[in-house]
C-alpha cells in the first residue's frame, strides 16, 4: 500500500511515522523552501538538506518516480518538491492525505485516489474527501469524520501551559531572518529569539525553542518564524508531538475502515 501525503511539516511527518510503523508505505510533497517551523521533527528538511531523520526514519529528497520507488525500496521516505499534484497524479498511490493545513483546501478531490483524507477545517467529508481528520487540540483530536468538517479556524494556537498565541514568535519585519537561537534552547520572557532587518525577535514567554525556521529564509511581518513552548524542559522537542501521534492514528483508522485489509497489509 502506498500513501501520498501533501506536506511534510512536523505533523504530517507524525503522520508518516504512524503509517511507516504500521508497514504502509509513505511518499511526501512540499515546498521549494519549506517553511515547517518544528524542522527537527519534519521531513520537508530532506528537501533543503538532501536528507533527515526523525525517530529513527530517514526521509530523502527525490526527484523522480525512480528514485521515489528506489527510496520506498530502502525503507526510507521519499519526500518531492511538487506545489500541484504532478507526482501525485503520476505516482497513483492507493490514498491521499492532504496534511499541509492551510486551514483551506488548496485543490485536493475525492478524485485523486481511491481514498482522500483531508487533516483539519478546510474540508468536508463527502464533498472534496472521503474523511476528515480533527486536528484542534481537545476531546475530539484526531477523531475521524465521516460526514462534515472539523471544527473551523479560530486563529488562535492551542493552549499548553496556560498560553496560546502567545507561545508563537512572529517575524517584526519583512526581510530575511537571522541570528536565530537553536531549537531547544531555554529562554526568558523578552529574549531575543532573531532578528529581520535589524528588528529583533523577541519571545513574550518564558521556555524553550520548539521550532524556529531556517535562518537565511525570507519572511514578512506576522509570519509564524518560530514558536516557544512553556513546559521548557519537560518538552521532549525532539520527538513528535502528541498532537501528531493522534492526528496519525485517525489517519490510520481511516485507513483501515474505507481500504481492504489485504490491500493495507501489502
Amino acid at each position: 500500500m502506498l500513501v501520498f501525503i501533501r506536506g511534510a511539516g512536523d505533523l504530517a511527518t507524525g503522520i508518516s511515522i504512524r503509517l511507516y510503523r504500521a508497514g504502509i508505505s509513505v511518499c511526501h510533497s512540499d515546498l521549494a523552501i519549506p517553511t515547517a517551523v518544528r524542522r527537527n521533527v519534519a521531513f520537508s528538511e530532506a528537501i533543503r538538506l538532501g536528507e533527515c531523520s526523525v525517530e529513527g526514519i530517514t526521509a530523502v529528497r527525490a526527484e523522480s518516480l525512480e528514485e521515489i520507488h528506489e527510496a520506498i525500496s530502502q525503507k526510507k521516505v521519499p519526500v518531492v518538491v511538487d506545489e500541484g499534484k504532478s507526482f501525485l497524479h503520476s505516482l497513483q498511490g492507493d490514498a491521499v492525505v492532504d496534511a499541509i493545513l492551510a486551514k483551506k483546501n488548496l485543490g485536493t478531490c475525492m478524485e485523486d485516489a481511491r481514498l482522500v483524507i483531508g487533516i483539519g477545517p478546510g474540508f468536508t467529508a463527502g464533498v472534496d474527501c472521503h474523511a476528515v481528520i480533527e486536528s484542534k487540540r481537545g476531546h475530539d483530536l484526531g477523531r475521524v469524520i465521516l460526514k462534515g468538517s472539523a471544527i473551523p479556524n479560530t486563529g488562535i494556537p492551542g493552549i499548553i501551559g496556560g498560553y496560546g498565541k502567545e507561545r508563537v514568535l512572529r517575524a517584526p519585519a519583512e526581510g530575511i531572518l537571522e541570528q536565530t537561537l537553536p531549537i531547544g534552547t531555554l529562554v526568558e520572557a523578552g529574549d531575543i529569539c532573531g532578528v529581520v532587518n535589524g528588528i529583533p525577535m523577541r519571545t513574550e514567554i518564558s521556555g524553550i525553542i520548539r521550532g524556529m525556521l531556517q535562518e537565511g529564509i525570507s519572511v514578512f511581518p506576522g509570519m509564524k518564524a518560530g514558536d516557544v513552548d512553556p513546559r521548557g524542559e519537560a518538552v521532549e522537542y525532539r520527538n513528535v508531538s502528541d498532537k501528531a501521534r493522534a492526528i496519525g492514528g485517525g489517519v490510520l483508522e481511516a485507513l483501515l475502515h474505507f481500504l481492504p485489509w489485504e490491500l493495507c497489509k501489502e
